[in-house]
């Protein structure tokens, strides 16, 4: 009998709905079906009329808006020239990923079932639906989900006569095996090159430039509770080309200190070579990895140790414990059952890979090195909004970066990695490096010189208008128009001094809420009401595009509400026609939003 094929294709921006692929994935081989799990963008889509049996596992982003590894395959799913037939041979499943906070949960799952349902794809099931806000996360649906999927798929696709499914407490072969080097191959590359000089092509996640700190400037007082930096990074010779709007996205780093205790608990040589090989034909090697390469750069630019560990880490783990108390707790928060207990003891208290790896000793010391990649994700790239313009600072990036620190149950402080290292980094003696490259960004600002703006940034969200700002007034731009927001006007109103000269020059039109400044809250949402013909004359009369950026939660829907009474209050229109404009705006792309969690 031939071997029965899945796809498992996965559009991730946090690396959630991969890891979903991966455990649906690995299920898949426990049932001796052949399984691909693939990046939606870097499957080849005009192969998919071939495919018998596609699992996709897809987050939401933002404000209803795909993952970034899959939008091209989103533009080209949507084409109008695709005949409606086009998948009339594919069965499929459809697994969501959102957060049911955002006003557009779960938006690109069902939009694309409704997209596959339209070429003719046939549903195994109904799409599932995976929410961050219930307190077991969104396997408290996938799990039950799952079950009913490989009922299914087994009545389709019988197991071959005399094969049993694998079960859990047996591990997989894994993706690579690790070759370690003799000592005399140290004269080998044991990590990247640092690049210096000019980049022939503009640099990228495959080839950063390795940029210098210049600056590293606290912008919020000493005594605020929060640490936001101003930092400015040297990109000359880079080849680096940016516009407002546009986003920075940084490599980060572990400290050397967490690499030496994780090479220590697992019996490492920091510095033994090492090259990957794989286990299975077609397995691509990482690109982000050297060949060949040290344990210690592996652990510190690649393997994440600092993230919480998700639960096919738990599953993995117990597959190699010798001790039998410890096997058991693993296999328990492993399980469907064990849930609430995984999430009490490591989502709960933010614990890392590092912390649970000192809490199974025994355990931690027998895992064996060729499973590494698959038990620890890779440290991804973080982004940030360029808070600069090139037409004012050439061959600078500078980024508003609020460091993050942060009490649980546990005795020591939760650090983010990234702000945590860059914050640390000392613009006058470091010599470090940080890997970066630009991105285009979700923000387009008018090219019309009398196109006015309006901006709507509190917190950190003001960084891409202040690259807005800067961009514009060098052009000689009018109708700017700000709303910033932070608590306190004395401890955390960014770039002050810089927006009142601009306000003194008739730059700028600034409106700000502090929303700690007294008794009752003020937020941008009430500087938006409380100017409504302003806006409504901006908005009605002269054109203006609206841009929104900040903390994704409750922000985006307020300011929303308030945009629809202004059109209501100022312009004379009734809740669906105030609801109806601001839509066309968005369509128009009149209205724009940037918002992350």
């Amino acid at each position: 009998m031939a071997v029965q094929k899945i796809l498992l294709l996965f559009g991730s921006q946090t690396g959630t709905a991969q890891d979903t692929a991966e455990r649906i994935g690995r299920e898949a081989k426990r049932r001796h079906f052949q399984c691909r799990v693939e990046a939606l963008d870097s499957y080849s889509v005009a192969n998919l009329i071939h495919e018998p049996l596609v699992v996709f596992v897809c987050a939401t982003t933002g404000q209803g808006d795909p993952p970034d590894n899959m939008k091209n395959f989103w533009r080209f799913l949507f084409r109008k020239n695709l005949p409606t037939t086009s998948l009339c041979q594919m069965d499929y499943a459809v697994v969501g990923l959102g957060d049911s906070s955002y006003p557009k949960f779960n938006f690109i799952a069902k939009k694309l079932h409704k997209r596959l349902l339209q070429l003719g794809g046939n549903p195994l099931m109904p799409t599932v639906l995976g929410d961050d806000q219930h307190d077991l996360g969104p396997d408290a649906v996938i799990d039950p989900w799952l079950l009913e999927l490989w009922r299914k798929v087994l009545a389709l696709y019988p197991l071959p006569s005399g094969l049993r499914v694998i079960t859990p407490d047996v591990a997989l072969p894994p993706r690579f095996m690790f070759q370690f080097l003799d000592e005399d191959s140290g004269n080998l590359s044991k990590s990247p090159p640092e690049q210096d000089g000019a980049f022939r092509d503009a640099p990228s996640e495959l080839h950063p430039f390795r940029a210098r700190v210049v600056s590293n400037q606290r912008v919020t007082e000493a005594s605020h509770f929060q640490d936001v930096r101003l930092i400015e990074f040297d990109v000359t010779g880079s080849g680096v080309e940016y516009v407002a709007g546009d986003v920075v996205m940084v490599q980060p780093r572990n400290s050397q200190e967490e690499v030496e205790l994780f090479c220590s608990l697992l019996r490492l040589d920091p510095d033994k070579l090492f090259v990957l090989k794989p286990t299975e034909s077609g397995t691509p090697l990482p690109a982000h990895l050297p060949q060949p390469c040290t344990v210690r750069h592996l652990v510190t630019h690649y393997l994440d140790i600092t993230c919480i560990p998700r639960r096919s880490f738990f599953e993995l783990l117990s597959c190699f414990s010798p001790n039998e108390l410890e096997r058991e707790k693993l296999q328990e928060f492993s399980s469907a059952q064990g849930q609430e207990d995984l999430y009490a003891y490591c989502n709960r208290p933010r614990r890392t890979t590092l912390e649970v790896l000192c809490d199974f000793p025994h355990t931690t010391c027998a895992i064996p090195s060729d499973y590494l990649l698959d038990l620890i994700p890779r440290i991804r790239p973080r982004a940030f909004s360029i808070a600069s313009s090139m037409l004012v600072h050439p061959n600078r990036i500078q980024i508003l970066l609020a460091v993050v620190r942060y009490k649980t149950l546990l005795s020591k402080p939760r650090r983010g990695l990234c702000s945590t290292w860059l914050a640390s980094l000392d613009p006058v003696n470091g010599a470090e490096r940080v890997p970066l490259w630009v991105k285009r960004g979700g923000l387009k600002f008018p090219t019309d010189l009398d196109t006015p703006v309006i901006m709507i940034g509190p917190g950190t969200g003001v960084a891409p208008f202040r690259a807005a700002v800067q961009e514009r007034v060098a052009q000689g731009k009018k109708g700017n128009c700000l709303f910033f927001g932070c608590r306190q006007k004395a401890k955390d109103f960014y770039c002050k001094a810089e927006w009142e000269e601009l306000v003194g020059k008739g730059l700028l039109m600034l409106f700000t809420a502090f929303s700690r400044d007294q008794e009752e809250k003020v937020y941008v949402q009430h500087r938006i009401r409380e100017n409504k013909e302003l806006i409504w004359d901006l908005v009605n009369c002269r054109g203006a595009h609206i841009y929104l950026a900040g903390n994704a939660k409750q922000m985006p829907e307020a300011v929303g509400e308030a945009l629809r009474s202004v059109f209501q209050t100022a312009g004379g229109l009734s809740a669906p026609e105030a609801e109806e404009h601001l839509a066309g705006l968005e369509r128009a792309h009149r209205f724009q939003a940037e918002t992350w969690s």
